[in-house]
């Protein structure tokens, strides 16, 4: 695993993380339930199984849209 810090935008906003993560350890990183987050890297979906294995890299840009319960 990097330990050489990246830059990603994080929906819209830069921010500076260390590489070698994948978005799940992204998540992880923002305390999101993957249950519960649509991901979008670089403007296309990622399905939940391929979190663990897609790598987080320097200038990706990722959405996450986390879904609230409520009536």
């Amino acid at each position: 695993m990097t330990t050489a810090t990246i830059r990603v935008l994080v929906n819209g906003e830069a921010r500076h993380l260390p590489g070698g993560q994948s978005l799940l350890d992204l998540l992880r990183h923002f305390e999101l339930d993957p249950r519960a987050v649509v991901v979008e890297l670089n403007r296309t979906i990622v399905r939940r199984p391929a979190l663990e294995t897609t790598p987080v890299q320097d200038g990706d840009a990722v959405e996450l849209v986390h879904f609230v319960g409520g009536g």
